[in-house]
């Protein structure tokens, strides 16, 4: 069939494409970005019309690399951009080493101007930590929740897929792009085009921002025994003041003795390993993503001392906090 036969039509088209300027960091995810393109390029497509274009940017104007090591050529460096314009910034990995001043100072500057800002996948670091979403709801991705949420008090973290707040948007990264594009092609040419672009992506399940971002716990674990996963979503919420075995069993109605052996029935580990493990995790999490001590990252998770923690790392990970560090450290520098 001839695109032509499948083609929607767009009342009132606009005059001129709306322009989607994106700023590539290094190390950007291709997946976000890519998403961000192709959603915007079949909307023009399946409409017959120019209906969106798109510009390129990095903070110097040579070409970036994505996270896989590809290198992306780019338009021009950091420059002025219209009122109308929606700037996509794109993360990845060490989000806060490609982070410059530079790109700081121009996010807002620009924002001043009014225009719809965007971060994809972890670029929402870059959004908060130049001021634009103090008092705002956000998100990123699950990895980078952590540091975020200790990092950044005045913004309102959530787990969702992705946040529109007033002219700030802010995604969890990968296939993410692809709901928060729907949503932007729906809004602006209506609910038709959106479905006929998620038809050409193969893309049957839309996700909402009422959507969470990691899979359920029965999935994510393999197991579907509700009280297992209640008592994992209690260890979750609770990792910074741990509670002990006794009382996360007596809080869904079970022994300690029950809650023993469903953990070694399905986990193959005591439930003080598994919330050892997460909150070493989480700790590894934070001493990689932010500048935290080491004394407050251990608070952070539970650790009553140092010395206590550096142990139970050392015995997980086989190595010790400070080393770890010093190793994140020099690979990124190289």
């Amino acid at each position: 069939m001839d695109v032509s036969d499948q083609l929607v039509d767009i009342q009132d088209p606009p005059a001129k494409p709306r322009r989607f300027v994106f700023v590539l960091l290094n190390s950007f995810t291709m997946l976000c970005f890519a998403a961000a393109v192709e959603s915007l390029r079949i909307a023009n497509r399946m409409s017959g019309r120019d209906l969106y274009s798109w510009t390129l940017m990095s903070d110097t104007g040579e070409p970036v690399f994505c996270s896989g090591g590809i290198e992306y050529g780019v338009q021009s460096e950091l420059i002025e951009v219209l009122r109308d314009d929606t700037i996509m910034v794109c993360g990845g990995i060490n989000i806060q080493n490609v982070t410059t001043k530079k790109l700081l100072n121009w996010l807002r500057r620009e924002a001043r101007r009014g225009p719809l800002i965007a971060g994809l996948c972890t670029a929402g670091f870059t959004l908060a930590k130049a001021g634009l979403l103090n008092g705002k709801r956000a998100t990123i991705h699950w990895e980078n929740q952590d540091s975020f949420a200790e990092e950044f008090e005045d913004v309102e973290l959530t787990k969702s897929v992705f946040v529109v707040d007033g002219n700030r948007i802010t995604t969890a990264g990968g296939t993410s792009s692809i709901d928060l594009m729907l949503k932007l092609i729906a809004d602006h040419h209506g609910e038709d085009l959106a479905n006929a672009v998620a038809d050409q992506l193969i893309y049957s399940s839309i996700r909402t921002d009422q959507d969470t971002q990691r899979l359920s716990i029965p999935t994510r674990i393999g197991v579907r025994h509700p009280k297992l996963s209640l008592v994992i979503q209690k260890m979750e919420q609770n990792i910074e003041e741990p509670i002990s075995p006794s009382l996360l069993a007596k809080e869904v109605g079970m022994s300690t003795r029950q809650l023993e052996r469903l953990f070694r029935r399905y986990l193959n580990r005591s439930p003080k390993r598994y919330y050892m493990e997460l909150r070493l995790q989480k700790a590894r999490n934070l001493l990689m993503q932010t500048d935290m001590s080491v004394i407050n990252v251990a608070l952070a998770c539970g650790f009553a001392s140092p010395s206590h923690f550096s142990k139970c790392y050392r015995a997980h990970y086989d190595t010790t906090p400070y080393r770890e560090r010093g190793t994140h450290a020099s690979r990124i520098a190289s």
